[in-house]
């Protein structure tokens, strides 16, 4: 919770003014039983209609001003709790998409998620309910309570023998729910994979007619999540009807006790009336307060699963000790071991060296590693054992955002946003819209630009379905070329280009980008086989480096791979 009060910090003097405006109006509402208890016992046996009218309009006067100071500061508690909310998740999202690919894979995407939805829901509603109720229920309670101890000090010692026993409910009720409030958060994760995954491979779902399987496996997280939602709620529910047993049974006290106490002349009628009015208003403070445990203790579970995030160090850093090599080639793998889990190793001794201006294609059965070897260039991991070098320099040693900037990349399955074919392209680098075009040209995606209707501010919809397949990686071809990378690299980017088109795109890749420096990752050997370097990667290890015709004379794999797309036919 201390990383939330770092949030709440900054909005002290807005809170402290609307607590001061919720006391008033808090003690309005007090005032009330008590002004009319005078009515009745002195007033009205009087018969002053003068009086009884004054002291009326001053009970009116009293709940107007009560209900009005009230709505202002629920307003500034709400306007508070939005703030607060807003700004946490900015920093959350920017914390998030700082974190280094095993920290996400660590936590996992959909617990991120819920962290950034949920979870910040949960902070939001507790940061507005604790200055709405926070401050108004125990001003009730303890006000009541001292205001009753005014009217008739034995009656109240009745209410307040209850106490003890409301307390200890609440104290054992609320350390119980905790950690229930903590596994329906995990499970809500679970949902939301499940959610996520569905929505991703939907067309899949429903090419294969598994939408009943699919449901059933909903189904099951959705119970889950219920399981531990009615646990959590059963558990915290116990509360309000043990507080009102209590309570009740000190009421039945305030009553017998009131009736003898009148019959014996030692207080008057109209203190029972405000004493009964009084046991209401703490009542619905004693169960606001059980409110306000509830909130608290779902949003302190909530306020751990962010703080985690926020206190993970950062694991990327640049480091200033390494020594600069002078390689002969401008990209280096020195002898490179790789585990994603620290235990099977997915990469091990991968050693070789890429010229500038040069281009490499790797090539290996599905699960290799190539896309390893990609994530490591780019430092997305960092390297267990070996290291890589850029032109003489660890990328260790280069700031994350300085060395990624030195890339154009398309990833298999890459993204394409709800939003112009321009901006997909441009993707927030202020780039001209001939600069756009020319890599759109390049990319061999003009010509289907120039067919749309609007041109280059043809809105896209979410992931390009209104665009072919074909058509969407051309696009992402464009992006990466758009800002003149030094490094590019496409990851199975072509799969849905014909062959002429990816030989063209090829063609215009070695005229128009001489001094980038291409890595080509590729199922199809026609993509890579013109390639100046082509890497044969199987099961984590390289089993063979060289041109297409010294592979074709050395490497039995990659031999089997050309014989069985070619045909044995260049």
């Amino acid at each position: 919770m201390k990383k939330i009060l770092e949030y709440v910090n900054p909005y002290w003097g807005r809170i402290t003014l609307g607590l001061l405006i919720k006391i008033i109006g808090t003690l309005m509402d007090l005032a009330i039983p008590y002004v009319l208890s005078y009515i009745v016992d002195n007033l009205l046996e009087k018969g002053d209609l003068k009086l009884i009218f004054l002291f009326g309009g001053l009970m009116i006067f009293f709940a107007i001003i009560g209900v009005t100071f009230n709505i202002i500061a629920n307003r500034m508690a709400s306007r508070v709790a939005r703030n607060v909310t807003n700004h946490l998740r900015h920093d959350l999202f920017k914390k998030v998409e700082s974190l280094s690919s095993a920290q996400v894979d660590d936590i996992t995407m959909p617990s991120l998620i819920s962290r950034m939805s949920s979870d910040t829901y949960n902070i939001h509603q507790m940061v507005g309910m604790m200055q709405r109720l926070g401050v108004r229920a125990p001003i009730l309670l303890i006000g009541g309570i001292i205001v009753t101890l005014t009217l008739d000090p034995i009656l109240t010692l009745v209410l307040l023998a209850t106490l003890p026993f409301i307390i200890l409910v609440v104290y054992l009720v609320s350390k119980a729910g905790l950690p229930l409030f903590t596994k329906v958060q995990i499970a809500i994760d679970d949902m939301v994979r499940t959610i996520r995954e569905n929505v991703s491979g939907v067309r899949v779902i429903k090419a294969l007619s598994k939408a009943d399987y699919e449901k059933k496996r909903f189904e099951k997280v959705n119970k889950d999540v219920m399981k531990y939602e009615l646990k959590s709620g059963y558990t915290m529910a116990k509360s309000n009807p043990l507080i009102n047993i209590f309570l009740n049974i000190g009421l039945v006290g305030v009553i017998i006790l009131g009736a003898y106490r009148v019959n014996n002349g030692i207080i008057k009628v109209g203190v029972i009336i405000s004493f009964t009015t009084y046991f209401t208003m703490i009542l619905n403070a004693m169960i606001s307060i059980t409110r306000i445990f509830v909130i608290y203790s779902r949003s302190a579970a909530s306020a751990a699963r962010i703080q985690y995030v926020f206190q993970l160090p950062p694991e990327l850093t640049k480091q200033n000790n390494i020594e600069e090599c002078n390689d002969e080639g401008y990209i280096t793998f020195d002898h490179v071991t790789f585990s994603y889990n620290k235990k099977e190793t997915n990469l091990e001794n991968i050693n070789f060296s890429l010229e500038k201006g040069k281009s490499l294609g790797i090539i290996g059965s599905t699960g290799s590693g190539k896309t390893t070897i990609i994530q490591l260039l780019m430092r997305f991991y960092d390297v267990d054992n070996g290291s890589i070098r850029i032109d003489g320099n660890d990328i260790r040693s280069f700031d994350v955002k300085d060395l990624r900037k030195m890339f154009g990349v398309v990833f298999q399955n890459d993204t394409i946003f709800t939003d112009t074919i321009y901006e997909n392209i441009n993707f927030g680098r202020d780039l001209s819209e001939e600069e756009i075009m020319k890599a759109a040209e390049v990319a061999q995606a003009k010509e289907f630009i120039l067919k749309e209707p609007e041109g280059i501010q043809t809105m896209l919809t979410p992931k390009g379905t209104n665009i072919s397949g074909g058509q969407k990686q051309r696009l992402l071809i464009a992006r990466a070329l758009a800002n003149h990378p030094d490094i590019l690299i496409l990851d199975d980017s072509s799969s849905a280009l014909d062959y002429k088109t990816d030989a063209t795109l090829r063609k215009d890749l070695k005229e128009h980008f001489q001094t980038t420096t291409n890595i080509i990752v590729a199922q199809r050997i026609s993509s890579i086989m013109n390639c100046d370097s082509i890497l044969v990667i199987e099961e984590g290890k390289m089993i063979g480096y060289g041109t297409h015709e010294e592979l074709l004379n050395s490497v039995s794999v990659y031999q089997e791979i050309y014989h069985s797309q070619m045909g044995g036919n260049e």
